[in-house]
C-alpha cells in the first residue's frame, strides 16, 4: 500500500473563475493563485487546510451537472463532503450568505446529519456532521 497521508486537493472544473471565486471566498476559502499552467488552474484554499484546483477549461455553462442532473448515471465523483461540527449553524451561515439548501438537512439512523448546496457550476458540496 502507497503511504497515502491526505487528500492534497480537489480539482473542479469551473466556467468563470471570478463566479467561482466569489462563491468559495464566501465559504472562508482565500485565493492563492491562478490561472497558471498550461490547463490553465487557480488555487484557493481553506483554513482548514482544505485546497482546491479550479480547472478553467470548460465549454459548456448548461447549468447541468453530468453526474448528478442525467439520467444516465455516469462513473465519477459526484460531491465533496466538508466536515463541520455544528451543522445548524453552518445551515444559518448558508442562509444568511445567500445560498440555496439544495438537499436536507438529512439525519441518518447513526446520527450523522448533512446538507447539500450546488456551486455556480452546480458541482456538489456536502456540509456533514458526524454523530
Amino acid at each position: 500500500m502507497l503511504a497515502i497521508t491526505r487528500i492534497n486537493h480537489v480539482g473542479l472544473r469551473v466556467n468563470d473563475l471570478d463566479r467561482s471565486r466569489q462563491f468559495y471566498q464566501k465559504l472562508g476559502f482565500e485565493f492563492i493563485v491562478g490561472p497558471i499552467g498550461p490547463e490553465p488552474v487557480a488555487v484557493m484554499v481553506h483554513p482548514s487546510g482544505i485546497n482546491i484546483n479550479f480547472i478553467l477549461n470548460s465549454n459548456i455553462d448548461d447549468g447541468v451537472n453530468m453526474l448528478m442532473d442525467v439520467t444516465d448515471k455516469y462513473a465519477g465523483f459526484t460531491h465533496i463532503a466538508l466536515q463541520v461540527d455544528n451543522l445548524a449553524m453552518v445551515e444559518q451561515q448558508l442562509i444568511g450568505l445567500g445560498l440555496e439548501i439544495s438537499g436536507g438537512p438529512i439525519k441518518v439512523e447513526t446520527g450523522a446529519q448533512f446538507l447539500f448546496v450546488r456551486d455556480p457550476d452546480m458541482n456538489v458540496l456536502e456540509f456533514h456532521q458526524t454523530a
